[in-house]
């Protein structure tokens, strides 16, 4: 990690919503999907907050080496988005403690306030964490 990650650090995302990103989406297996309203889906939203926040903090770390993960998301969805709109992820990390990072997030789609709440995120070693998802992988007996 570099010394420039430390709280305080703002990022903005945008990204035109797709079809694709709404909740038939989501599992195309689950019928009960399949009959819901054609908006973006929330673990879509969470992705993309995701994005947002590993975009913030990309110049901070010593990519590829070092990367995030996500660890905690304790967000609202407060509004239905249609695709086409444009939706807009506000992230502001307030807190890195060791390793591990806080952002404050907000999200619009141009009219409506959708998403407000926190994100926790990891930073790792990229190397270490794939021996250890290769290790936990042969135990499972896949």
């Amino acid at each position: 990690m570099k010394v420039s990650l430390k709280p305080g650090i703002t990022h903005e995302l945008r990204f035109r919503l797709p079809e694709s990103k709404t909740v038939p989406h989501l599992y195309p297996e689950a019928a009960e999907f399949q009959a819901m309203p054609r908006v973006f889906a929330t673990g879509f939203l969470v992705g993309f907050i995701e994005w947002a926040c590993i975009q913030a903090v990309h110049a901070h770390l010593d990519w590829p080496r070092e990367q995030s993960v996500g660890t905690h998301v304790n967000i609202s969805h407060l509004a239905a988005t249609p695709p086409g709109l444009e939706v807009v992820a506000r992230v502001r990390l307030v807190e890195v403690d060791g390793r591990r990072l806080v952002f404050e997030i907000e999200a619009s789609d141009g009219v409506d306030v959708i998403s407000r709440g926190t994100h926790e995120r990891f930073v790792i070693d990229a190397e270490r964490f794939i021996q250890k998802v290769r290790q936990k992988t042969t135990a499972g007996g896949v």
